[in-house]
């Protein structure tokens, strides 16, 4: 793997775990130019001194409403303009959902995520979300949802119904972006992100790699991600699922250490977000997650579907669990909208 960026001094490296939001790109591609072994070993370094090691936050993804979708994203299998196979399904019934929820905790599940192909919900629609948010925390688990671009009172409206997290990935660099999704813009990502922000919501937000994008291109993602007003809360990191119908059907796959590496860099950017492991875990395998949990990734979606992709089972899940000594994090839903740089052990003071 070539670079250009130069090393990074000791004494910067020794400053790696503070909170920072003016990182420069040639740092964040300085830490993508690290020697696998000291990158591991400055990711695990902060990585401890932030969260338990042996703790991982478990997500249950739901797709409430599937397909139909009138955006051009590339890799997508909702998209109505791809023949993909997938049946429209319409938005599912409060019950429906509940049922799921409920499921999802007994099965270990401490954050219910629900999405739904939308370009933005409409007025009707996002009444009906709202009382799922509802109803979900009352259960006892942390909410989370993505719903396409909201706006500022879209946003408040949610707040109001209690919603923990809302996810709106960036996917890769702006260059790269206008190569995946023509349908939507940059700006229109990161507008939907202040609203979501600034109603007091935790953002989610990370990318896919896998998509024909560069070391660059990912660099330049992390770095938009760690200079935002704020760091995000949760940062998924995404293989590409590929599906045959979809223009991003047959690319190169990102390379395993490359996305090891990746969220190892995530982690050094963001000290104190949940970096999730999050959809391609079924084409890895145990070693690959492995790694990517010793690089600094605590959070990981359960369940056997994720949106209409597959994920791994969750009765391997818990075999590796165990082979790993790892333990599904206690929900915090008491803290809905920590401040994404307060300490863990402070939110769980307030939990």
């Amino acid at each position: 793997m070539t670079t250009t960026a130069p090393r990074l001094p000791e004494s910067q490296l020794n400053r790696l775990g503070e909170i920072r939001t003016d990182w420069r790109l040639e740092e964040v591609r300085s830490l993508f130019a690290l020697p696998f072994a000291d990158l591991m070993f400055h990711a695990q370094r902060v990585h401890r001194a932030n969260f338990d090691p042996n703790q991982v936050q478990v997500s249950t993804l739901l797709s409430i409403k599937t397909g139909a979708c009138p955006e051009d994203c590339a890799y997508c299998s909702q998209s109505i303009r791809f023949e993909t196979g997938l049946k429209s399904e319409p938005l599912m019934d409060l019950d429906e959902v509940l049922q799921k929820a409920r499921t999802a905790k007994a099965n270990g599940a401490t954050r219910f995520c629900m999405g739904a192909a939308y370009r933005s919900p409409k007025p009707k629609q996002l009444a009906q979300i709202v009382e799922m948010v509802k109803e979900v925390r009352a259960m006892g688990m942390e909410t989370c949802v993505t719903l396409g671009m909201v706006n500022a009172d879209q946003a408040r409206q949610l707040k109001e119904a209690g919603l923990d997290y809302y996810n709106h990935n960036l996917d890769t660099s702006a260059e790269h972006y206008k190569k995946i999704i023509t349908t939507r813009t940059y700006q229109d990502r990161l507008d939907t992100l202040q609203a979501v922000r600034e109603a007091g919501i935790n953002v989610c937000c990370g990318g896919i790699l896998g998509m024909g994008e560069t070391q660059l291109d990912r660099a330049q993602l992390l770095h938009t991600l760690v200079t935002l007003p704020q760091h995000p809360d949760s940062v998924p990191i995404n293989q590409l699922m590929q599906v045959p119908g979809t223009p991003m059907y047959g690319v190169d796959k990102v390379e395993p250490l490359d996305f090891v590496r990746t969220i190892a860099v995530a982690r050094l950017l963001m000290p104190r977000a949940h970096v999730r492991l999050s959809a391609g875990r079924s084409e890895m395998s145990d070693e690959t997650q492995a790694l990517c949990f010793l690089a600094g990734a605590n959070s990981i979606f359960y369940g056997d579907k994720l949106l209409t992709t597959e994920n791994p089972d969750e009765n391997h899940d818990l075999g590796l669990f165990a082979k790993l000594g790892i333990q599904a994090e206690a929900p915090r839903v008491a803290a809905a909208c920590r401040h994404p740089h307060a300490h863990p052990e402070e939110s769980a003071a307030t939990a």
